[in-house]
């Protein structure tokens, strides 16, 4: 039984009018568009055993806005491991670090929890298919094949060859568009003219995904508290675009809060690429203030908006936001592969790029607990990671030839 009660705005506190992808009408008419927030009555509310028969990021469906009658649509998402950094805890200086990483979901990325759910209430609302804008996240292509829906997704020219062969593998219809703006002007048509679902934000600007996929991502929460033991980090550090993964984690620690699990939420702290967060924080706003932006290797999350929600979550959580910029993306990923093991999507690694400046700043401590959030792998960017790692070399069966590969190639003298 879900204790879904209603979904209603979070700047004003009207009930969803319309769609429940679509912004507040009443804080629109004040040039501020703004996401629903769902309501959970958890009264009586607990999380569920360990062992059930519902998949995935099922196991977690009272907490989602779903019908005991729906059906859902899974391939495994979630119960995604977290590991223990401590070779880069020690490098950072900080004694307690862990890495949820989504990479190991089914299409390799945390945005599989948000496609698994938004594609089951698409199912459940007969709609004749899914839309998407996307720099090219392959998630809801896969979920739709799942479902036997029809996926449209909308990207641009620079998209990852890899994601591109991801995206038309799982069967979906891909398409570029002129330019990023154009991707949510035909996406919008399909979704206002053909009843198509989106499964990104359909907005403009922005509010983020809808707030009843968001919800997906408070299964994040859940299982980093059973991973660590009925405890939650002082600190979870999230890559962000618009904000819907940080504000879903937040969430769900919210929900632990209120069923008496744990006595404090997180501080969140996002980590961006263009001062969105920042600065309208800075400014002492809790209506976004939209930057200027420009490409960037960290494609997932290079976006000069974001949405009303994360600001609020980063703000009452008493967390922080900084940015990471293209060469410390590139040395983290470097970094972080060489040290723990671990290759994150550029995008990704923006997570330890900001907490290592909050660290030196002192806002976060050394003595502090740090969950930081992996989203994806950078195995679908290669092209990413060709700007750093050295060429093969051709040599000759000799150890003469060997050694000196090793040394001129690798820098490492035998």
């Amino acid at each position: 039984m879900s204790w879904y009660k209603e979904a209603v705005c979070m700047r004003c506190g009207r009930p969803l009018d319309g769609k429940f992808y679509d912004a507040c009408p009443k804080c629109a008419e004040e040039s501020v568009n703004v996401n629903y927030r769902t309501i959970y009555d958890l009264s009586s509310a607990k999380l569920p055993a360990a062992e059930t028969t519902q998949p995935g990021i099922y196991r977690f469906r009272d907490f989602y806005p779903l019908e005991d009658s729906d059906p859902v649509v899974s391939i495994g998402e979630g119960n995604t491991p977290l590991h223990r950094l401590e070779r880069m805890g020690k490098q950072l200086g900080l004694e307690q670090l862990w890495m949820k990483d989504e990479s190991k979901n089914p299409t390799m990325s945390h945005k599989d929890r948000l496609c698994s759910l938004i594609i089951s209430k698409a199912l459940a609302e007969k709609a004749p298919g899914i839309t998407i804008s996307s720099t090219g996240n392959q998630g809801a292509a896969a979920y739709a094949a799942v479902a036997g829906l029809p996926c449209v997704i909308f990207t641009t020219s620079n998209v990852s060859p890899s994601m591109k062969t991801l995206m038309q593998a799982y069967g979906a219809s891909v398409f570029v568009t002129p330019s990023m703006a154009d991707r949510g002007v035909i996406m919008e048509k399909l979704v206002r003219e053909l009843d198509f679902v989106p499964a990104s934000g359909v907005m403009s600007p922005p509010i983020g995904s809808s707030c009843f996929g968001i919800d997906a991502y408070k299964s994040i929460a859940f299982e980093v508290f059973e991973q660590m033991g009925g405890q939650v980090p002082d600190w979870f550090v999230v890559p962000i675009s618009y904000g819907d993964t940080l504000y879903g984690i937040y969430k769900g620690m919210c929900d632990l809060k209120e069923m008496g699990y744990i006595e404090k939420v997180p501080k969140f702290a996002a980590a961006e690429v263009f001062h969105a967060v920042e600065n309208t924080i800075k400014a002492g706003s809790s209506d976004p203030i939209p930057q200027p932006s420009e490409p960037s290797i960290q494609t997932s999350i290079a976006t000069g908006f974001c949405a009303y929600h994360t600001v609020q979550a980063v703000k009452d959580s008493g967390g922080a936001a900084r940015s990471s910029h293209d060469p410390e993306a590139l040395k983290m990923q470097q970094r972080l592969a060489k040290t723990e093991g671990v290759f994150g999507e550029s995008a990704s690694v923006a997570s330890l790029v900001v907490l290592e400046k909050l660290l030196k700043e002192g806002v976060v401590r050394p003595d502090e607990k740090v969950v930081v959030l992996m989203t994806s792998t950078g195995v679908k960017t290669p092209e990413v990671t060709d700007m750093w790692v050295p060429e093969i070399p051709c040599i000759q069966p000799t150890l003469a030839d060997f050694r000196n590969a090793m040394e001129s190639s690798y820098g490492i003298k035998i």
